[in-house]
């Protein structure tokens, strides 16, 4: 049998621990361990995206990250983007902007979306579709990815605006 390893890490806000064999991987602890479900695992072999979650912000592929390598890190599932307040402007951009198909890559998309509205705020169209690269949607063109990362860097936007948050709270 071999040796179990302690883990911490922040998932989602939350502290979580565990103990895992070395060769656990990260995609596994994260459905196995704590049932985050949301992270859907593909392919195992880093080329769908569809298990994307961001470690300490920057998105990763969990399926090819072991959970020993995320010991101490924060982690954001696709279960972390909405918060009291509501839904994430990701997941209300892909609403409003059909950006799904079967749902099935949608976790790993909407993770690395984020990731474009706070670091790359200004992408535009042809920026946007080099920054998903690395995550596969079998189903659409991706046009309405696209259309629902640009509308959430508009979303985002509006909601650090003074007047956008005063009409949030009147609604």
């Amino acid at each position: 049998m071999e040796e179990r390893l302690s883990i911490q890490m922040v998932v989602n806000g939350q502290a979580a621990v565990g103990e895992v064999e070395a060769r656990t991987l990260l995609a596994y602890f994260l459905r196995d361990h704590l049932g985050l479900t949301g992270t859907h695992i593909g392919c195992d072999t880093s080329q769908c995206g569809a298990c994307t979650v961001l470690m300490d912000g920057v998105p990763v592929k969990s399926c090819t990250v072991l959970a020993v390598q995320a010991d101490q890190s924060h982690i954001t599932t696709v279960e972390g983007l909405a918060s009291e307040a509501g839904p994430h402007v990701v997941q209300r951009a892909f609403q409003e902007a059909h950006g799904l198909q079967c749902g099935f890559c949608t976790p790993g998309v909407m993770m690395v979306s984020r990731w474009i509205v706070e670091q790359h705020p200004e992408a535009d169209d042809r920026e946007i579709r080099e920054l998903l690269d690395g995550v596969i949607c079998r189903c659409t063109g991706y046009e309405n990815i696209v259309r629902a990362v640009a509308r959430a860097q508009k979303l985002a936007v509006e909601s650090e605006t003074p007047a956008a948050v005063s009409r949030e709270v009147s609604s």
